[in-house]
Order: structure tokens, then sequence, then C-alpha cells
């Protein structure tokens, strides 16, 4: 049986919820266009709107239309309770994402409690999660990797684990999201993790216990492999296509999806999603599960977790950016809970 020490040693600061920006883009306000990439790469919505500008057009005004979108940073509050925080994060190492505002820091340094998706993602206790649950990552009932996709893609998925230092002998047993989550780091940023470099959400949980101030999880590292594992296999299986099509585009992904962030244009995640999938031959269709598994049913528990700590005041909550967004956000869902979120930047 593999050890699964070494598929989470090499992935350092990873997260289920990383699975999300396998598969989408983003849009680059041009204010960033010049900035400097650290890994490399170039913006693919570049390409989009020099290639088909109604295409381009039409991507932004679906963001432009999405609820709650183009902040990242919301206060908090409720008469009587003082005032909590709602950050949106990504999970990557990049300084310009890493380095964070003034804002934020005073926000979180001003805390009582630090809430992440996950409070510990030290690679003993993700190996542990890990190990307790090897069925959701491999298959146990007589399917195989290699008889889900062409002889082509398995050829490819092999290659990318050897990449990625990972035992391509049994690359037939794991399911396809475990090989499109580690497709989902880019060759750079696996070098920058495996250097310590802190995602995001890691640097939030450092400034937080130099204060002594104490990190709490939303999720845990099991509920977070079971909401992967829970993608219809079917989708399992669309989103892997996708990914092995695009892999030789990682660092372009990446610098993409970063952009996107950076500009707080986080409505463009599933429109391009959705242009990509049908550029590459997958229909639409293929994807119907994915946000209900991955995002809105994890925002409804994240907000049944949240409400217990925003009574007491005083919470930073950060989770990733695209759970805060659209109808079913955390955004949403918490001003519909009774509190009221006001954008801070």
């Amino acid at each position: 049986m593999l050890k699964f020490e070494r598929l989470y040693g090499l992935k350092r600061g990873w997260h289920a919820a990383g699975l999300c920006c396998l598969i989408v883009l983003g849009f680059v306000d041009p204010v960033w266009a010049n900035a400097k990439k650290s890994c490399g790469g170039s913006s693919i919505l570049d390409e989009i709107q020099a290639g088909d500008p109604d295409l381009f057009a039409g991507i932004i005004k679906q963001v432009q239309g999405t609820q709650n979108d183009g902040t990242l940073l919301w206060r908090i509050s409720r008469d009587g309770i003082p005032d909590s925080f709602l950050f949106g994060t990504l999970h990557m190492t990049d300084p310009r994402v890493t380095k964070l505002s003034k804002q934020v820091r005073a926000a979180i340094q001003d805390s009582k409690v630090v809430a992440l998706e996950v409070a510990d993602t030290a690679p003993a206790v993700v190996a542990e999660a890990l190990a307790n649950a090897p069925t959701l990552m491999m298959f146990d009932d007589g399917r195989r990797l290699d008889h889900l996709v062409s002889p082509e893609h398995f050829s490819k998925v092999k290659e990318l684990l050897d990449v990625a230092r990972l035992p391509s002998g049994f690359a037939r047993s794991f399911k396809p999201w475990v090989v499109s989550m580690v497709m989902a780091v880019s060759e750079c940023e696996r070098k920058r993790m495996e250097g310590g470099k802190p995602v995001l959400d890691a640097r939030i949980a450092e400034v937080a216990r130099a204060k002594g101030i104490p990190v709490v999880g939303l999720e845990t590292v099991e509920s977070q492999l079971e909401a992967a594992a829970s993608v219809p296999m079917k989708e399992q299986v669309a989103m892997l296509r996708l990914s092995l099509q695009l892999a030789d585009r990682s660092d372009d992904l990446r610098e993409t999806i970063l952009q996107l962030y950076l500009a707080k244009q986080l409505g463009a995640l599933l429109p391009l999603q959705r242009i990509l999938a049908e550029r590459h031959g997958i229909k639409d269709t293929e994807f119907a599960g994915f946000k209900s598994r991955m995002v809105d049913r994890r925002n409804r528990k994240m907000r049944t977790r949240a409400l217990p700590l925003l009574s007491k005041g005083k919470i930073f909550i950060a989770v990733g950016a695209l759970h805060l967004i659209g109808e079913d956000g955390l955004v949403a869902l918490l001003q519909n809970a009774g509190y009221t979120l006001e954008p801070v930047e």
C-alpha cells in the first residue's frame, strides 16, 4: 500500500479547496498586467481578450453580476457584539499574495480567535488523516484509473506523477480527484512549498500564533478529503481530462488565477471553467455537481461552525476566496444569519 506521507510531503500547505484552482481562471485587471511574476506564466485571459473580444466581454458581464464580488476583506457586525472580519484567501505562496495589507494584519492581531479552513496542516497531521482514509483516495472495488481514461491520458498521468516525485506505479489505483489535486500545483509552486514558503493561510496562522492568538479550524482534513471524494466519478474523470489537456500550461493557469485574485474578480471562476471545458470537448453538464459538493455544501458547514465563534465577537475568519461570493457564499449566508457585512478592501 502506498505510504500517504509521501503524497502529502510534496504539498505542504495543501488544502482540498485547492482543487477549485485546477480548472478555473480569472479576469486580469490591467493594473496587474506588468506585475512581477515569481513563478513565470502569463494570463490566458489576455489570449481570450485578443482572440474573442465578445466572449471576453461576456465573462466580464458575468463577473459584474456576481453577488458580493470585488471584496476580499469584510467587516462583520451585530448590535452588542464586537466586530469580526471575514477574509478570502488564495492557497498560494506567491509574495504578491502572502504580503498582508495593513488592514488585514491589524484585523488578525486585534482578534481573539483566528478561524481557518483547517487549523493544522502539519505534514504529520495530514499524513495521519490520509492514512486513515485510504478508500477516499484509492480504488478498492476493482475499478482502475487506466480503465477510466484513454491510454494517452493515462500515460500522461504517470509522467506527471513522476515529475511530482510520486510513485507512478500506483497510478492505476488513484481516484481521479487525487491526480487532479497533484496537478493543481505547478512545479514552481511545489518547489516553493518544499523550500518552506507558506501559503497565505499558513502565513495568517503564523501572524496569529506570534501574538498568542488561538487558531481553530472550520473544517478538518478528513472532511475536506470527503468533500473532494464525494464529487461524482463522472465529474472527477472530466476534471482530470481537462487538467491533463492543460498540464503544459500550469504556470499560465497559476498566474491567471493569481491575477484574478489580486484584481478581486472572483466571479470569473466558474464561467471560465465552463469555457475551458467546452474548448476541450467537455460538456458543462459534466461539472454539474462540482460547485455543489466542493463549494456550496462546505460553505454551509463553515457557516454553522463560524456562528458560535461570531456570537462572541473579535473573530478573524480566513477561507478560500471562492467561498465568499454568490448567493450561496459565506457573505450572503452570514447576512442571512442576521449579521451586517461591510466591504473593507
